[in-house]
């Protein structure tokens, strides 16, 4: 297992992490912290020795801005960056070919190290390309990573994609975590639920979520 850098989530998953070797989807609104799961899952991978590739619209000084936050500061240990600029390489979205050779080529050049991909392109991808088109790449670049001991997170904004699209890009991955806000009278209650996850016993329920500085809290969610 590859742990994801947050205990409390760790143990939600009941074994200590994401399966090895496995893709995992992270959906929810803008803003509601799916990228706070890539910033903990990459600075643990920092610590441990792993090479992390962080794949990105945005450029690297967004993220770097924006992982402090969430108390996640790179400046001592830092990815990978395939970012839109300030990277070590260009992300070029509009380009699917040149997007899978890189990130291939960088497992490549780097192995037999374990690896930690986490990418925010997906909805890009969705905005500028056909579902269909979307689909074959990522499958088939999942199905070519996976040679590789890997571990990918990547996000995907709910509320930009129609529910057929959203269901068959959560059909493409290992693991599914759904982020919700949900209104109860004048609160809004930010929830997370474990859709699937492969080699874990289904746990539909949500949970109360909050980050902090230190991680990640969570509690049973009871209406």
């Amino acid at each position: 297992m590859t742990s994801t850098g947050l205990s409390s989530l760790d143990n939600l998953l009941g074994s200590d992490g994401y399966p090895d070797r496995s893709a995992v989807l992270i959906v929810g609104a803008p803003g509601v912290g799916k990228e706070a799961l890539g910033y903990w899952f990459t600075q643990s991978g920092l610590s441990q020795g792993d090479f992390c590739l962080y794949a990105t619209r945005l450029s690297a000084r967004e993220i770097l801005k924006d992982s402090k936050a969430f108390g996640v500061n790179y400046e001592q240990r830092v990815p990978f960056w395939l970012a839109g600029d300030g990277g070590q390489m260009k992300c070029d979205v509009n380009d699917l070919s040149s997007l899978s050779f890189n990130i291939k080529d960088i497992l490549k050049k780097n192995e037999p190290r374990r690896f930690r991909i986490v990418t925010d392109v997906v909805s890009t991808l969705l905005m500028i390309n056909p579902a269909e088109t979307v689909y074959k790449f990522l499958s088939q670049l999942i199905s070519e990573i996976k040679q590789y001991d890997v571990v990918m997170l990547a996000s995907l904004e709910d509320g930009m994609h129609s529910p057929q699209v959203i269901t068959a890009m959560q059909q493409l991955f290992d693991g599914v975590l759904e982020f919700r806000v949900y209104e109860e009278g004048l609160k809004f209650v930010p929830l997370l639920r474990i859709r699937k996850m492969i080699g874990a016993t289904p746990s539909p329920g949500y949970y109360n979520f909050s980050f902090t500085k230190s991680g990640l809290e969570l509690s049973a969610y009871a209406k």
